[in-house]
């Protein structure tokens, strides 16, 4: 049996990049995923069904709260209740590398709106959903910037510990609801968004030569701890963060 056999499974920010990635790869084991953007999943939906799997999408802003709950309602209806949520729609490749006196307040807002909030809104519109399922698996998506510390990346750098932090008061808050919450941090991951991105291209090999694996970093490399902790086989693990990165940093 697969290892999310029928379990139903909401990705945010799924219309491209990693979460496209990781809605493709809960579907190959079993899960019934659920894919939301402010963009249309709908070619991601069509690509997950020709391989076999099941799958529906809605276009959702993860900031609007009653897109989400008519998003969990849709879930629930179709599907059944939700029971596993990976938090992964964010501003990152939108932004642009710059000293923090540059950085505007209304630029600064705007990531802490959808990096922070919008992770804290998703997760309030899915968590009732997860008690009427009697368990539940939530995985945030921090990086790994927020170990090493980036320069010229403040604001994204501050919303992702801010998520790392979320992460350890919620698995306290739903402990007793039998809801398991982690976070994955990615290091430089070779994401669509990035190919083409003028503040990356000089970074990608310095990157590499500071792992232990010196080669680029793939999405399917962020796979196997997405499914590790969306499958029973982490139900004793909560409040943890894995850092994915390649051994470039070691804590």
């Amino acid at each position: 049996m697969k290892r999310l056999n029928k379990k139903v499974a909401l990705i945010t920010g799924a219309a491209q990049g990693l979460g496209a990635v990781y809605a493709k790869a809960m579907a190959n084991e079993g899960a019934r995923v659920v894919l939301s953007d402010i963009l249309d999943c709908q070619p991601i939906v069509e690509s997950i069904i020709e391989n076999g799997g099941d799958a529906i999408s809605q276009v959702c802003d993860v900031t609007d709260n009653t897109a989400l709950n008519n998003l969990v309602k849709r879930s629930e209806s179709e599907y059944g209740p939700i029971e596993i949520l990976v938090n992964n729609a964010a501003l990152f490749t939108d932004l642009r590398r710059k000293g923090f006196e540059k950085i505007k307040e209304d630029e600064w807002d705007k990531v802490m709106l959808v990096n922070v909030r919008g992770t804290f809104q998703a997760t309030k519109a899915v968590v009732p959903s997860m008690r009427r399922c009697g368990r539940g698996k939530i995985i945030n998506i921090s990086s790994g910037t927020i170990l090493g510390g980036v320069s010229h990346f403040l604001h994204y750098v501050t919303s992702k510990g801010a998520i790392m932090a979320m992460t350890r008061s919620l698995s306290r808050e739903l402990g007793d609801d039998n809801i398991c919450v982690n976070t994955i941090a990615p290091g430089l991951t070779e994401s669509e968004g990035l190919y083409n991105h003028p503040d990356y291209s000089d970074v990608r090999e310095w990157n590499r030569s500071l792992r232990v694996f010196q080669r680029d970093m793939l999405p399917e490399d962020l796979i196997g701890a997405l499914l590790f902790l969306a499958c029973p086989d982490s139900d004793f693990i909560t409040g943890q963060m894995i850092n994915i990165d390649g051994g470039r940093l070691h804590y």
